[in-house]
């Protein structure tokens, strides 16, 4: 049974150009244990489905239109903030994409882990030092007691990432959400992160969502993999189906463009994701597709089941000739 189901979430955003929506129907689950790599583009709405997980898109200003979003069978939407905030660092942990940015720079590290404890585990919040410290050590962090009384400046971009994770780890979650958690940081420390990562899968029965433009990681890491575009999930299969048989134009465009497909040339996609403000009244990879129709245009693709739970939105594989 999922531990986390996303139902046609649609959300929102006024602006000075009048409402657009940012998430347009997004269906997807997270097992016990799975990971489930997200990718896509910017702006295809990752980040903002990640946030409507955990609560905060109402913060932004934004609205979540329609949809559910059930946790162990409740319906997060219908919870109340006070409600909610029993649940987000507690049941639900995530990893924010910018540790510089989600630390508190004036306040120490130790203070902002006992906030943690402060409450979610209160019983615990006068003598939760030593519980801090063991956890550091186990995340591989040199001299634990001394970086808990240091301010997030003085800190590495790799040990403030750590920080993060140890602070999503305290309350032993059933889902972590992962944004980007190796953005901004060299490729050693990446490495290093993703081992953390697999070692929180590994220890506990935790799911992960793994939001990432990296699909070495994606590889790497991921059980199931969900491509997302302007707002969609326009495929959804096994890491090895996506690896060796995806199906949607933009699945191939994306693995055609990694590194390790250089042939003299590097691959890139041309063009861009729609405007938000642009009425797409068909395909939103219309103006992209290599291997486009005149029905694409003006036709919104259905979400079909190919096999083995591979899903895809896309009139060709519909009619069996995406090749």
């Amino acid at each position: 049974m999922s531990i986390l189901e996303v139902k046609d979430l649609k959300v929102s955003f006024p602006t000075v150009m009048g409402k657009v929506e940012t998430v347009k129907g997004v269906d997807l689950s997270v097992n016990p244990g799975e990971v489930l790599g997200i990718v896509g583009e910017s702006g295809s709405g990752k980040s903002v489905t990640s946030l409507a997980i955990m609560g905060l898109i109402n913060i932004g200003s934004g609205k979540i239109e329609s949809g559910e979003i059930l946790f162990e069978g409740k319906n997060l939407i219908d919870l109340a903030e006070k409600e909610m905030c029993k649940v987000r660092g507690d049941k639900i942990s995530m990893i924010f994409q910018e540790p510089m940015t989600s630390l508190n720079p004036v306040v120490t590290i130790y203070k902002q882990l006992r906030e943690v404890y402060k409450i979610h585990r209160p019983d615990k919040k006068n003598n939760c030092k030593d519980e801090l410290i063991e956890l550091l050590d186990k995340l591989n962090i040199p001299d634990p007691k001394s970086v808990l009384n240091k301010y997030p400046f003085e800190l590495s971009g790799g040990l403030k990432q750590r920080i993060m994770i140890a602070m999503a780890m305290i309350c032993k979650p059933s889902l972590i959400i992962a944004d980007e958690p190796t953005t901004a940081l060299d490729v050693t420390t990446q490495a290093e992160i993703i081992e953390l990562l697999k070692q929180i899968k590994g220890e506990g029965n935790s799911g992960i969502m793994l939001i990432t433009h990296d699909l070495g990681i994606i590889a790497e890491m991921a059980q199931r993999v969900v491509v997302m575009y302007y707002g969609k999930v326009v495929e959804e299969c096994s890491v090895n189906e996506f690896f060796n048989n995806a199906k949607h134009p933009y699945s191939k465009d994306l693995l055609g463009a990694m590194p390790e497909n250089f042939n003299e040339r590097f691959q890139s996609i041309e063009g861009n994701v729609p405007s938000l403000y642009e009425d797409v009244k068909g395909c939103a990879y219309y103006k992209r597709c290599k291997k486009r129709k005149a029905e694409c245009e003006n036709s919104k693709p259905p979400m079909i089941t190919l096999k083995d739970n591979h899903m895809v939105r896309c009139f060709k594989c519909e009619k069996g000739d995406e090749k």
